[in-house]
């Protein structure tokens, strides 16, 4: 069995939609990145690929190549199962934490739990996701952007 470790943080920006968990999230800012600048679904990318030692999601999905440019991280994520199945592993458990100051996030909680478990295949039962504030403390909650903490558990397959 690995376990592995992912983060990723990017900042808010007007003009763009808020996507967390492939969830679309009314609000009046988006997440900038290459992607969609999930950064939920981009820690649970890291916390694979670590645990696999397969590097890390610039490796695979480098944000230089345009074929990536505001991608589904979905689409990303299930790319990923795919790497992380072709090495011999199984995803055991995917836990995950979301830093937002605003908007409240729990009404997507379930929706990002399923979209999560079936771009990886593996039953919603194995995805925990949570959301936390800074209580205004840094950029997160100054408002200027979101972060995410993942963990993940892998066990090896014959």
């Amino acid at each position: 069995m690995r376990v592995g470790f992912g983060f990723d943080a990017h900042p808010l920006v007007e003009g763009r939609a808020l996507v967390l968990g492939g969830a679309s999230i009314p609000f009046e800012s988006g997440l900038s990145g290459h992607s969609d600048g999930d950064v939920l679904t981009h820690a649970i990318m890291d916390a694979l690929l670590g645990a696999a030692s397969l590097g890390d999601k610039g490796r695979h999905f480098p944000s230089s190549d345009n074929q990536y440019r505001d991608i589904s991280s979905l689409i990303l994520l299930t790319r990923t199962g795919e790497l992380v199945r072709d090495g011999n592993w199984q995803v055991i458990n995917v836990d995950a934490t979301i830093l937002a100051q605003r908007p409240v996030l729990a009404p997507y909680m379930e929706t990002m739990k399923l979209n999560i478990s079936s771009a990886l295949s593996i039953p919603e039962s194995d995805v925990s996701i949570k959301a936390t504030t800074t209580d205004y403390l840094g950029f997160v909650g100054r408002g200027d952007g979101m972060a995410s903490f993942a963990v993940a558990l892998l066990e090896g397959v014959a």
